[in-house]
């Protein structure tokens, strides 16, 4: 459920950027700034304002893709029964697709309130690809600087075209 409200999100904000394409310089100035102002949630369970506050950092990180749009996965964070299940249904997800592979060009965006749950998730989905099986697809990690390089170690071996941005 949160990963098609963060898809919805990043399809507003696409469209927003779009029409903004058509305006002067100005206005496009005025949108970025407007879309910047989304502060990072205090709450982790507030799926709504992390969508808006990483659908934001997705918009500003999509240069070099070329597919219509990025594959966002919003990883909860908790440790509830139900929130543990969702999270390794979405695990086996993501496996499938690593496994099946990625297109060139496209963008696979990982993030979620808890940062290390986030890059376990990570680490879990690519444990199993080959190497070399994403080059030229760009993988973005939101999360924290302890985890950057963790998660920098398990994707080289992809060759996929690896960007971090810190929470």
């Amino acid at each position: 459920m949160r990963k098609f409200a963060l898809v919805a999100t990043l399809a507003l904000i696409s469209a927003f950027a779009l029409t903004a394409c058509n305006k002067d310089a100005g206005d496009q100035q005025a949108v970025q700034q407007q879309v910047q102002k989304v502060a990072k949630p205090t709450d982790p369970n507030d799926a709504k304002a992390w969508n808006s506050y990483l659908g934001q950092i997705v918009q500003q990180n999509m240069q070099g893709m070329t597919s219509d749009r990025p594959f966002p996965y919003l990883v909860p964070a908790g440790d509830t029964d139900e929130i543990k299940a969702g999270r390794e249904r979405q695990l086996q997800n993501v496996q499938d697709v690593v496994a099946r592979g990625v297109l060139p060009g496209n963008m696979l965006v990982f993030a979620g309130p808890d940062s290390a749950k986030t890059a376990e998730f990570i680490l879990e989905a690519f444990k199993d690809a080959k190497p070399g099986s994403f080059k030229d697809v760009i993988v973005l990690f939101i999360g924290d600087t302890a985890d950057q390089q963790r998660v920098t170690d398990a994707l080289k071996p992809t060759s996929a075209n690896f960007r971090f941005v810190a929470m």
